[in-house]
Formats: structure tokens, sequence, C-alpha cells
């Protein structure tokens, strides 16, 4: 970051006082930080500490960006939103916030999701990239696109009760997130938080741990985790720290790089179609007479009949707080153990909490021979809203 460092005002003074008592960051370092300008991708657990903290910390310039909206579920982690924002556009509920925190920063908001079609040109806006998003192809994008523009990325990631940060930063001689994971998970193979469930409380943590990173980066003190992976346990209260060495043969960052343009087909989403493996009058049938995805109101209508079965995958922590009287339960993960306990002459309809995981499932037991198969559109939770109030939703 070579701009010039702007002079704060009698109020910033004020404001950043306990900052500036620092020797570490100064008045110099304060001013690194109100010239700076950040990217947090992501307006949700792990976004809402990190930009809080920024803001607070007086980050010149803060992007958000993020597509969602604000539901009910977000609220139990995501601080920078409240009960009024349900709804909303997580951007606009997000640069509210944040400018009633501080208004010496300027907030930009980027509604759209980051895609290899956009990232480069969004990258470019900003001096350090913060990753607060929940999946992987979006991961795996954002490092790629990071580590083209030379542009510092502090990763954090959270599951269940564990969390991670670390600073990939190949153009200061660290390593980048595919010298640690080359390659992503198998679609459906690993749990997101809407389907594993997080702590409320790590997603502050971590989310704090990714800003006090990025200004140090910024103001330049300290010593950034470049090169190493900071794990925290929240059930044991612990912190370990693992090297991570850069790896001379990673597709992106390596000595010979095999990725250097972001190819859309590279990040597609794990939810697009399995490629099925049948005979054509079972690859006919699925296509024709059973659709790939079903609304709930149609799901409803062929249950009631007796034309179909449904066929819950989620968690059994999740079918204790409800459950469709009469369905089949059997989780994702134990589904190709259980193939044969499947009716191959029946309709299946599945079913999970959003609609994501059933999906994955559809696509698979299509994949399988099984012809019969649709996805229920929304889950339990479109079940709840639109067929059966009296379902609890979580």
């Amino acid at each position: 970051m070579s701009r010039p460092l702007p002079a704060l005002s009698p109020a910033e003074l004020a404001r950043y006082s306990r900052h500036l008592m620092l020797d570490q960051i100064g008045l110099e370092g304060q001013q690194r930080l109100a010239a700076g300008r950040v990217l947090v991708i992501g307006a949700g657990g792990l976004g809402s500490p990190a930009a809080l903290y920024l803001a607070a910390g007086g980050v010149g310039t803060i992007g958000i960006a993020d597509f969602d909206r604000v539901e009910e579920h977000n609220l139990q982690r995501q601080l920078l939103h409240d009960s009024d924002s349900v709804g909303q556009p997580k951007v606009a509920s997000a640069l509210r916030r944040l400018r009633s925190v501080n208004p010496h920063v300027r907030v930009v908001g980027h509604e759209m999701a980051v895609t290899a079609e956009n990232a480069a040109a969004l990258l470019a806006e900003y001096d350090v990239v913060v990753d607060g998003s929940d999946t992987f192809a979006t991961r795996y994008l954002v490092n790629d696109a990071a580590v083209l523009a030379k542009k510092p990325l502090v990763h954090g990631s959270i599951f269940r009760f564990e969390g991670q940060v670390a600073v990939f930063d190949p153009a200061r001689g660290g390593p980048c997130y595919r010298c640690l994971f080359p390659e992503r998970p198998p679609a459906g193979s690993v749990p997101n938080c809407g389907e594993a469930g997080v702590l409320g409380a790590l997603c502050g943590v971590i989310g704090s741990l990714q800003a006090l990173e990025t200004i140090k980066l910024i103001a330049g003190f300290g010593e950034p985790l470049i090169g190493r992976l900071l794990v925290y346990d929240a059930l044991n209260q612990t912190f370990r720290t693992l090297r991570v060495a850069r790896d001379p043969d990673c597709a992106v960052c390596g000595s010979h790089p095999t990725i250097t343009h972001l190819d859309p087909a590279r990040y597609a989403d794990a939810c697009q179609p399995v490629p099925i493996e049948s005979t054509p009058s079972a690859t006919a049938l699925a296509a024709d007479a059973f659709p790939l995805e079903v609304e709930v109101a149609d799901a409803h209508r062929l249950w009631q009949s007796g034309a179909a079965q449904i066929l819950d995958v989620r968690e059994p922590y999740e079918t204790a707080i409800c459950q469709i009287a009469g369905s089949a339960l059997i989780p994702m993960r134990e589904i190709p153990q259980r193939l044969e306990d499947l009716p191959r002459d029946r309709h299946l309809l599945v079913i999970c909490h959003l609609g994501g995981r059933s999906a994955h499932v559809t696509q698979f037991l299509r994949a399988q021979g099984f012809a019969a198969v649709s996805n229920i559109a929304g889950g339990v939770d479109a079940w709840s809203g639109q067929i059966d109030p009296t379902l609890p939703r979580y």
C-alpha cells in the first residue's frame, strides 16, 4: 500500500486514542489504517465480527460482498444484523450497522455473489481480503483470485466447536490455501454450518482474530499468521499453531502453476447435476416421469395420495427437533451403505433442512439407478412454512 497517509481529524484522534498510545501503532499506524482498503467476503458469522472490529478500529474503506438476505436463524451469531433486519439484504443491514459504529470510515456494499467473472475486478479495489465465505467453491475461488492479484488473504473457517485462522500471502513468501488443501472435498462430503451447526460465540472468536490479523497487516506491526494455521477448540478452550509450508508444486502459487486465470468451470457450484450412469430407459424415466425437484405443495399431495415415500436425510439431532410423521429417516452420510433399504418401485421424495443435502442425495440416487427420486425444494423449513406450521423451524 503506497497511497499517501491521510491526516486524522480531532474527532478521529480522540476516537482512536487507545491505539495511538500503543508504540506498535501510534499516529502513523493509525493513518495507515485510515488509508487501508479491506474487502470482507460474506456478511455472516465471520464477516460480522471481522467487519465490526475493522470499522471500530478505523480502517478507512471496508467493502462488504454478500448476495444473501437476513434470516431468523442468522441472528444467533451474525451480529451485524438484528431482528428488524430479517428479510433485508445482508449488505444493506451490514452497511447501516457499520456506519453507525464509525461514521469516519467509508463502507461500500457489493450485493453480489463473488464469481470467477467478477472476482478479479472486485479484489483490485482493495489491499487485503478477509474471507468469511461458507462454501468450498467460494473459498477456493477467493484464494486463487487473491494469489493472482497478489493480495494477502486472511482466512477463517468454523465448524461446530472448532475454528481456524491463517494469512495466505504468497507475494510475501508464504503459502496459499491450496498449499494446505490442494483440492476441495467432493460435493456433499462435508456438511456446512447449516447442516452441522455452529456455536455462535465461536464466530466472534475467529472473526475477531481475522480482524486482528488484518489490522496487523495494514498498520505493519506484530507477526502475521503467514505460514501458520491457528486452530481453536472451543470445547477445551485451547489454541494450537501449525506450521504450513509453501508447496512448490501448488497449482496456483507454485513454481509452475497450472491455474493462471479464473476459469468459471473450476469453481462451479457443488450442486451441479451428477451424470447418471444408467440405461436410457431409466434416464428417460427420471427426466420425464419424475422431476428432479418438486415444490413442497406437490410433494405433500403425492405423499398424501400414497404414491410417494418421503426420505428424510437429516441428522438425528435435527429429526429430534421436528420430523414429518411417516417419513423414512436415513442420514445423508449413511445413504451409500443403505441403498438396499430403499425401494426402487416407489417415488422417493428426499428432504433435508433447507434442500441442499437432499439435492445431493437425489443426484446420487439417480446415478445409482434410482429413477423415481425427486428433491423437495426448501426442505423441512419450507414444509413448516407452507404445509404444517406446527413443525418447529430452526
